[in-house]
Parts: C-alpha cells; structure tokens; sequence
C-alpha cells in the first residue's frame, strides 16, 4: 500500500481521495478550512441556505460513474431543472429554454422570431462533432500535445475545432441576431474568461449544458460534498481539517511529503487541489521556472462579486435567470481592461431555487446572486477590502435588479455580501479568481496547469487545472489522476506515477441523458 496526501479537499481533492482509496492507498487529506467542500461550500442564516458554488449539474452521469467505481450508488437523487434558464435581453425579450434539446428551437422561435431556432440548432449540430472530437480525447485524458497534433492534420477536424475563432466570432457567424451572440458569449464565463479571447472550441460547454440537461440536486449542490466525504470515510481516507501545508517536501527530484504546522506527512506522491499559482509559487520551494513564469504570464480569471438574499414571499418562474446589461462588451472591458474596476452595468445572475429545504417557511425564498468581477488586486486593480467598496456595489447591483425587473428591496431580510476577497480567503484561489487562469488565446488549452507535474510525485486535481473548471471537468481531472498514479502495489503507483496509465475514460455520449 503507498501513501498518498491530497492538499485540499474541495470537490476534485475528495473525488480524487475516494478514486485513489478504492485503489488500495492509504489516502490522506490537509483541509486548512474547519470544513470540507471548498468552492461547493453552504451559508446557513436565519433558516436559509444557500450554495455558494455551482448551482446546476451537468452531465450527471459522471457523478454516477465516481460512486459506482468507489463503492456502489450514493443517496444522491438528481432532478431536471425545467425551464433550465430564463434569459431577459436588454430590449425586455425574455428566452426561457427548456431542459430538453428538443424543444430549444420552438422556444428560441418563440421568444426571438421565426427562423431564430434554425440557427440555433444548425450550431448545436456542429458543436456536437465538436464534442466528439474534445470529450475523450481531450478532456478525460491528460494533456498530450501528440493527440491535439493528430487532429490539426485532419481538415474536418481543424475545421470543428477552428483554433483561430474566438467565441465571440463564432457567434457572430452562426447568429444574425444579436440576443443569441449575447446569449453564447456567456458561456466564456463559464471558464472566467472574455468571450472576444476565449476559442471557439469551448462553446461546447452550451452544447454539454442543452444536449445532457440542467440538473440539481434536491436539498442543495452541497450536498454531493457531503455524500463524496462520507465516501471517503467509508473507505478509510484520513480527512485532517483545519489543517494547513504550509509546502511540500523532495528528496532527490522527487515529492517525499507535506509540511504542516503542527506535522510532517511522509508521501509516496502527493495530490494538489490547491490553486496551480498557489502551488507552484508557494508551496514549493524551487518550483520548475517554465511553470512559474507560464503562470505568471496567464491572465487570471475573473472573480465573482456574490449578494445572499433571504426575502419575505415567493416570486414564481424559473430557478435560474440571467439579466443581461445594454453593452456586454463594456463588461469585458472593465474586467480585463488595463484599469480593473467594478462593472457598472453588470450581466446579473439568479439562482432561485423551489426547494423547502432551503427556506426558513412557505412565505419567503433564497436568491444567490452574482455578478462577474475583477479579482482582489489591492496593488494594481480592485481593493474589495477598502471601506465602504462592497457595501457600495451591493446597492449598485441591487438598483440593476430593480431597472430590469426584479425589485427585490422591499421583502428583503438580509442581504449577505461575498467579495472576490472574500472568496480569495475561503478558498485559496489569488484574487477570488476561482476559475484559475482565463482561458485566452488559440493555445489556451495547453497553458492551463498539466495533472500530472514537471516533479515526479506530485500531481494537480481540480478547477485550476487541466480540464478546467465546473463540476463535470473536476471529476474527470480527479479521474485522470486516479489512473495517473493508478492502483496500489503497481509500477506506476510505486513510482508516483512516473509512468502513466490510461485514465478510465468512460465514453460520454452525445445523445445520452442520462442521470
């Protein structure tokens, strides 16, 4: 049995724990906050609850596919979210979609105009070879230049992935109307990145969310962090919270363990679900150049600024709503521009959701709100910190609600404020960027940090690594490092992964949604 330490236990350190403790190791993990769950974290007041993470699950079946290889189904039930979204334009136009593909076209013709639903599928059509091309090959395996290089010498497949259109262009070719450019740029957000940067191939995320379905989880998304660490527990992981590595150990060229404040932690390899810039500038005394310099070069991502709302009666629709602003350009500019600032006109993002176990009574509901943001950077952009900055841009949201519709001040009991600094402490990610680095430029997919490390031993899990962020790429990531470092007792495993295997790599496909 070899002895593994997972630093971090958000949702990609525990997925990451259960894999690697169902293959015989004896598996511990250095939590520094007193609970587990990081980004997938909860906020209990006054009889509310709120997710302060994700609040939908797409492709479902990957959570199935992580309980079942760890020991059998989970009590862990999943429910369409149906509308999946409602979209409100500028000009007033609201777009509500559908959970299922099929119906998309109707409602994008219903909202938008005859014709406008055509467009839509034609693109999702595509997107779907798209999908073909990237979600095995690309996404369930580590990064290989080898295979990314087979397909740029292939003329349909260069074609699909077009490494030379941003999102943006692509909308710009598939939609005459300018709602649904709106509308597909948002999914560079997704990744914390300016849709006018990001390329082309990862609006895919729009073809997984649409083709598998918008899902949740009754009671709340945490309560997958709470099934995943009983998990854990079951199969003997050893959880330390608050807890914190204060860096990692070499003998030779290799990782031997982590240091903690009050211990020292012998390793056969360890597993970092710590933020890439965290790990390779902080932890890791004589970290490799190339990645600090890579690193220091790639633009973070943006941050997200976050109100909790606990409001007296019920607004009924949809669980999920997007209020778009008048110049969704402006919003980029001010978020990646040289000067960072807050954005005065922001997108607006509510996640509503009919759900008793979350609310204190039948008279009243909890709204999570969020805007994007620019990251904490006292020195060079944003001091969320400064008196009076958050409290602010808390009344400025709040005004943006109330002009598009949602004037939510007059049944409001609390308003809970959750800053990019805030989360910067919560989570360990610099600035509050949780989604790592931005995904900018053609080459985008080969900056993100690799899993498996320049230092033999040592391997990245999670949001800041490759694949990337949101819950389906963390459980792959944790995939991949679980066949990385493979069973116990085997040559890899013994080497620290020096040699890799095959990630399982289930084939997720396209017209599947199944949960």
């Amino acid at each position: 049995m070899s002895r593994v330490v997972v630093v971090g236990a958000g949702l990609g350190g525990l997925a990451a724990a259960a894999r690697l403790a169902a293959l015989g190791h004896r598996v511990t993990v250095c939590e520094s906050a007193p609970t587990v769950g990081g980004k997938l974290g909860v906020v209990e007041r006054e009889g509310f609850v709120f997710d302060t993470g994700p609040s939908l699950l797409t492709i479902p079946r990957l959570l199935t596919d992580l309980f079942d290889d760890t020991g059998g189904p989970a009590d862990l039930p999943v429910t369409p979210v149906d509308p999946a979204c409602v979209y409100r334009f500028p000009d007033g136009t609201e777009m509500v979609l559908p959970h299922d593909a099929a119906r998309i076209p109707a409602a994008i013709d219903a909202a938008l105009g005859a014709g406008t639903g055509e467009s839509w599928r034609r693109l999702h059509e595509r997107s779907r070879r798209l999908w073909e091309l990237v979600s095995e090959p690309v996404l369930r395996q580590p990064i290989s230049l080898a295979r990314l290089a087979r397909m740029s010498v292939r003329p349909a497949d260069l074609a699909a992935v077009a490494p030379w259109r941003t999102i943006d262009g692509l909308g710009r070719g598939a939609f005459t109307d300018p709602r649904l450019r709106m509308w597909l740029n948002r999914y560079a957000t997704y990744s914390g990145s300016d849709p006018r940067r990001t390329p082309s191939v990862l609006a895919v995320t729009a073809f997984v969310e649409q083709e598998f379905g918008a899902w949740y989880v009754p009671g709340g998304l945490r309560r997958i962090v709470d099934a995943l660490d009983r998990r854990c527990r079951d199969l003997g992981v050893e959880i330390l919270t608050d807890t914190t590595v204060l860096g990692l150990e070499t003998a030779g060229d290799r990782v031997s363990g982590v240091r903690c404040a009050d211990r020292w932690i012998e390793a056969d390899a360890v597993v970092s679900d710590a933020d890439a810039t965290a790990l390779y500038g902080r932890l890791i005394d004589g970290a490799p150049a190339r990645m600090t310099r890579a690193l220091r070069r790639t633009p973070c991502s943006m941050a997200g600024f976050v109100m909790l709302l606990g409001l007296s009666g019920r607004t009924p629709g949809a669980a999920h709503r997007i209020y778009f602003p008048e110049d969704y350009d402006a919003e980029f500019d001010a978020i990646f521009g040289p000067d960072p600032r807050p954005v005065v006109d922001p997108t607006v993002y509510v996640h509503a959701p009919d759900d008793p176990a979350l609310r204190p009574d039948d008279d009243s509901e909890g709204w999570f709100v969020l805007v994007n943001a620019p990251a904490h950077d006292p020195g060079r952009g944003v001091d969320w910190d400064a008196d009076g900055v958050a409290d602010r841009y808390a009344e400025r949201v709040l005004d943006v609600l109330a002009e598009r519709g949602a004037h939510v001040r007059p049944r409001l009991r609390f308003a809970e404020i959750i800053t990019p600094a805030d989360l910067e402490r919560r989570t360990g990610a610099p600035g509050g960027a949780i989604y790592g680095t931005a995904s900018h430029g053609p080459r985008a997919a080969l900056r993100r940090p690799a899993n498996r490390s320049p230092i033999p031993g040592l391997f990245l899990v999670g949001g800041s690594a490759h694949p990337g962020g949101g819950i389906p790429l963390v459980l792959m990531s944790a995939e991949i490092v679980a066949g990385l470092i493979g069973p116990a007792g085997t040559t890899q495993a013994s080497n620290g992964g020096r040699r890799a295997a095959a990630a399982p790599g289930r084939r997720l496909r396209a017209r599947s949604k199944r949960s």
